[in-house]
């Protein structure tokens, strides 16, 4: 089941979603295939640490995290991706792995890869393996206000 937070949240903002059930899958690739969703559309959300603080990095399933190119971006050297156990407590209403992109909710900043915010929809995790939301991307934009950068690569 999804998130209540989220939900409230969403519901709170009055924006329309939908929510699709899929069975358990835990990579983003596995849950474009059963969910039968666009790996450019799914948004697969990578705890990441900036000089030892928790930040969201959301890019398509279908991409991988170019280090390189975010260091290059947030002008920082001290970027690199979280331990699961550095994060699991942070999302105490969340099955670990499966966050949804809304690190505003959960009072941490957001960076979202250009390639994901150019599509019309978004859909992502709902703090369950088996359960996606998906809305209008320009609704995510307006609630979350991430920082949208180039940071992600297509994988081959």
């Amino acid at each position: 089941m999804p998130s209540q937070k989220l939900i409230s949240f969403l519901d709170q903002n009055k924006v329309k979603y939908i929510t699709i059930k899929h069975s358990a899958a835990f990579t983003a690739q596995e849950i474009a295939a059963v969910s039968h969703i666009p790996g450019k559309i799914l948004a697969k959300t990578v705890m990441i640490k900036i000089g030892g603080k928790f930040a969201m990095a959301v890019l398509p399933a279908s991409h991988k995290i170019s280090f390189s190119n975010l260091k290059q971006v947030l002008s920082t050297e001290a970027v690199r991706l979280a331990y699961e156990q550095e994060f699991v407590d942070l999302f105490p209403d969340c099955e670990v792995g499966a966050m949804p992109p809304f690190g505003n909710i959960y009072g941490m900043d957001v960076y979202v890869a250009q390639s994901l915010a150019e599509d019309e929809e978004i859909a992502f995790n709902s703090c369950t393996h088996s359960e996606l939301i998906k809305m209008q991307y320009k609704d995510f934009q307006e609630l979350v206000k991430p920082k949208v950068l180039k940071f992600a690569q297509e994988t081959v």
